[in-house]
């Protein structure tokens, strides 16, 4: 179903009240998605600047990887960069197919990180992690074997809640959410969150939260968290309003406008919806995003990564086409302030 709003302001907001992962509180329940690529330490930082979130989450791990890089004295992944001192609560996405391996990193990740919530993913539908690696959503035909995963992670990770990411089924012709989400709960997992498209769709077409709803009666005793295209602070109140969650979690939408959870937040609250910052604030956001990552990485391979994000703040934008063909050539800091300070003057808006 696909989520349209209206221009009217004066909506009735239903209660929405915090959710419990485990004996974790979760407020508000509005929670950031993990993203291979994206959702690093500085990403979290700038959304936590914003405020608004009530869980968020790093880039998904490959188990197996981590477990090689231990045995070989390798230093552990960019993707944990940050997690052992950052802020609380914190999620750390998990994924592989062998139970045991990912019980030995949930268990690593729970110890030594001390990390609030260890999820396992069961929705990538890429083809490196599906056919080649036959984990993420590719489990989903699996329902037995994702339930021996869930319990072992469990097990090893208590009384760390472990939660599951899910999709609808691998295709249209085969949507079995409902089956998964009994034996997500019953293999004793502390949430679940459901993309509302199957691994078949990848990102086309639009989320179908009328399946997410319908998982709900079906499930006793966990939350259960939806996620798909919401891009505005009035499509998550629509989502409260019209369908059966518990939470929601913000994926795409929040890497040019990490301010969206703020707006969202505020919105459930009632409370008016903040307007986006101005351009001059929105460049200050990028550039202390884009210093994080060079304090990081270093200039040359931080300002590489800087490019991907920088074309996320420009998304939507007038002029944004020019302002990728430029960025994405940039190579030093200098260039980068240039071009960024080109097209998000201080002293002009966007018409």
């Amino acid at each position: 179903m696909t989520l349209a709003c209206t221009k009217d302001t004066n909506y009735i907001l239903p209660t929405i009240k915090p959710i419990k992962i485990g004996d974790l509180v979760i407020d508000p329940p509005i929670l950031q998605a993990p993203m291979a690529g994206f959702t690093n330490y500085a990403f979290r930082q700038i959304v936590r600047d914003y405020g608004g979130t009530g869980l968020q989450a790093t880039e998904m791990i490959n188990a197996r990887g981590f477990v090689w890089m231990d045995e070989n004295q390798a230093e552990h992944p960019d993707r944990l960069w940050g997690v052992r001192d950052e802020q609380r609560p914190l999620a750390v996405q998990i994924w592989d197919n062998q139970p045991e391996t990912l019980a030995k990193v949930g268990q690593r990740l729970a110890r030594e990180y001390g990390v609030s919530v260890v999820d396992i993913n069961f929705g990538c539908p890429v083809r490196q992690v599906t056919e080649k690696a036959k984990s993420g959503s590719y489990l989903l035909k699996h329902p037995d074997q994702m339930g021996k995963i869930i319990e072992m992670v469990v097990k090893a990770c208590h009384p760390t809640p472990v939660t599951a990411k899910i999709r609808l089924g691998c295709t249209r012709d085969n949507i079995n959410a409902i089956e998964v989400a009994q034996m997500v709960e019953g293999s004793g997992a502390s949430a679940l969150t459901v993309h509302g498209r199957t691994a078949q769709d990848m990102f086309r077409g639009d989320a179908d939260w009328e399946r997410i709803s319908a998982i709900k009666p079906h499930i006793k005793k966990i939350p259960l968290i939806g996620n798909g295209d919401l891009d505005t602070a009035k499509k998550v109140v629509q989502v409260f309003q019209d369908f059966d969650v518990d939470g929601v979690m913000i994926a795409r939408a929040c890497l040019g406008r990490p301010w969206l959870f703020s707006q969202a937040a505020a919105a459930i609250r009632g409370e008016p919806i903040p307007p986006d910052p101005s351009l001059g604030q929105q460049k200050d956001c990028m550039i202390r995003h884009y210093k994080l990552i060079v304090e990081r990485f270093g200039e040359s391979k931080g300002t590489q990564l800087m490019r991907k994000y920088a074309c996320c703040y420009a998304q939507g934008r007038f002029g944004a086409r020019h302002f990728r063909t430029h960025i994405a050539k940039v190579q030093n800091a200098k260039e980068f302030y240039d071009i960024v300070t080109e097209y998000f003057p201080v002293d002009t808006e966007v018409t």
